[in-house]
């Protein structure tokens, strides 16, 4: 198969052979012809240059007087068109949200019937045999952190996943560059840090350790009492939130950081689930389990539910106090 010669070795490689063959007279021969040949051939694309010049001139003007009428009607006409168009699928969507509600409210059962969930034989079963199967004196904790566990876990991931869109949202990456420099700059809070109150520091130092000590109450007891890990966390929160208010961020991150929240969410979200998903599979398989109700009104007894109230607690509590240093700083 024949090579294939670049474009260079066409244009010289002639022109060596005839240097070699005919001397260097015929060779300047055949550059003046050449020169010739390009000086014509290039007057031809001159006027077509500037032919296309002038057409690529008529065309940006003409789509300059687009733009310049689009951005008018954008600012005047548009906008109205948009706004009224924005009204109409607002009262649309409005409408079906109504007329979805109406129709389903018709299916609900008279007000009043003996036939209503609420009267139906699950709500009777909480109350009166609640105590024996789950082995928690408070009812809604046994009903929250036994019969319905998935769902208390689902509610949650919730707040982990909230927690994780804020973080997404808010926090203040690592990167060196300019703007994020400056963004870390602001980010010291150094005008929110308190200087010398000597107040707001003496009640924290009094009311932190308290509060944390409540909210511990809370959730421990939760089973035997009212209260439990979504309280109980609020409560902790508010404790850290107070300390971080009265202390600054300095002397909270010696005990609570990023990383911090990253563990304790985890592992508690991740006992969560190893708990419950063990519940579940021996109940729906009728296996008999090593854990047992325990004696009800005793703080070691409703099964799982004192640890999952924990874990709940956890959560909650590292929840609110990551929101807050997110909407304040920009990180923990």
């Amino acid at each position: 198969m024949a090579r294939i010669r670049p474009e260079y070795e066409r244009s010289w490689w002639p022109r060596f052979k005839r240097w070699v063959l005919e001397g260097s007279g015929a060779l300047d021969e055949h550059m003046r012809e050449d020169v010739t040949a390009d000086a014509s051939a290039y007057a031809v694309p001159q006027a077509a240059g500037d032919r296309t010049e002038e057409l690529r001139e008529q065309a940006l003007q003409n789509e300059q007087e687009t733009y310049d009428h689009l951005r008018v009607w954008s600012a005047t006409s548009g906008r109205k068109w948009l706004a009224r168009l924005y009204r109409l699928l607002a009262i649309i969507i409005c409408l079906g949200v109504i007329a979805v509600l109406l129709v389903t409210a018709s299916y609900l059962p008279p007000y009043g019937s003996p036939d209503n969930p609420v009267h139906n034989e699950v709500s009777q079963r909480y109350i009166e045999q609640g105590m024996e199967e789950t082995g928690a004196v408070n009812i809604v904790a046994g009903m929250i952190l036994d019969y319905r566990a998935f769902d208390t876990l689902g509610e949650s991931n919730v707040l982990f996943v909230a927690a994780c869109s804020v973080l997404i949202l808010m926090r203040i990456t690592s990167e060196r560059d300019e703007a994020t420099a400056q963004l870390e700059m602001e980010a010291e809070d150094r005008g929110f840090e308190p200087k010398n109150d000597r107040i707001l520091q003496a009640a924290a130092s009094f009311l932190v350790p308290l509060i944390l000590m409540f909210g511990a109450y809370v959730i421990l007891n939760g089973h035997i009492s009212p209260g439990g890990g979504f309280s109980g966390g609020a409560v902790m929160g508010a404790g850290l939130i107070l300390y971080l208010n009265a202390f600054g961020f300095k002397k909270t991150e010696r005990f609570f950081r990023f990383r911090t929240f990253q563990v304790v969410s985890l592992c508690a979200l991740t006992f969560y689930a190893v708990s419950k998903t063990y519940s579940f599979f021996t109940g729906a398989n009728h296996l008999a389990s090593f854990i047992t109700p325990g004696t009800p009104g005793r703080i070691f007894s409703a099964g799982l539910i004192p640890y999952l109230n924990i874990a709940v607690g956890l959560v909650v509590c590292c929840t609110m106090y990551a929101f807050y240093t997110l909407f304040r700083k920009g990180d923990m």
